[in-house]
């Protein structure tokens, strides 16, 4: 293959399970390339790792997936160790980042990265998918910057999929910067916002007494999802604003 038109392949993938001792064991850890996964320091019974990137990217061309399990009674935190930064390549194509979370039975899986960053000539579609079992919890993060401080940004499209007990939650996407539909980064969307934010939190208890929805100050609002969820969606002039909102729908529902 030519390196240049190419990009690289790679998939980092965990599993996590009950250990039958109230713990939560990682019979699978294993990254590629640039996505190298580290265990920290276990909370409680909840394990804990790290996505750590070892080499730049997404650059053009890249092709990126992380899955991540938390089998029937696990409890499993997925982190990362920095901001992940969607950079111009050598190849022409776009880059593409796909994240595989599934959370079976009494289970629970915490989603928490840091944000992306599209940088300025960046081509990237992230697409994030979340299958929850009945009785299980999840709470997923996901936050865009649109180019680094005084810069465009690039093309960015992101597909949010989240399903619990194989009914679709929520199907949302979001495109912006050069190319995309017009209108993105107009008051219907972003409104001239630079970063954007979601915080989906599914519990059994939200589908038998739903969450009200509501606004969370001047940019952000609280919307219950057709079934045992609720998505917090906020907007900011940077991603530190955006960040302090999530982290608040967090404290108060993860």
């Amino acid at each position: 293959m030519d390196g240049v038109t190419s990009g690289v392949r790679a998939t980092a993938r965990v599993r996590a399970r009950a250990d039958g001792r109230g713990g939560t064991a990682l019979p699978v850890l294993a990254g590629e390339g640039p996505l190298a996964l580290r265990r920290v320091r276990a909370h409680g019974a909840e394990a804990r790792v790290m996505l750590v990137g070892a080499m730049s990217g997404p650059l053009g061309g890249d092709r990126l997936a992380v899955e991540a399990e938390a089998g029937a009674g696990a409890r499993l935190h997925v982190g990362s160790a920095a901001a992940t930064i969607a950079l111009p390549g050598q190849a022409k194509d776009a880059a593409r980042y796909d994240v595989r979370l599934t959370v079976g039975a009494d289970a629970e899986l915490r989603w928490l990265p840091e944000q992306l960053i599209s940088a300025q000539g960046s081509e990237l579609a992230v697409t994030t998918r979340a299958d929850v079992a009945a009785g299980g919890r999840l709470v997923l993060r996901e936050e865009q910057a649109l180019g680094r401080a005084g810069e465009r940004p690039g093309r960015l499209t992101s597909r949010l999929s989240v399903y619990a007990g194989g009914r679709a939650l929520l199907e949302q996407e979001l495109s912006c910067g050069p190319g995309a539909p017009g209108g993105w980064d107009g008051p219907a969307v972003l409104a001239g916002c630079r970063a954007v934010g979601q915080l989906v939190v599914v519990r059994p208890e939200f589908g038998e007494s739903p969450v009200a929805a509501r606004p969370l100050g001047e940019s952000a609002a609280l919307t219950p999802l057709p079934g045992p969820g609720v998505l917090v969606t906020a907007l900011g002039a940077d991603a530190l604003r955006v960040r302090r909102v999530l982290d608040e729908a967090l404290r108060e529902f993860g």
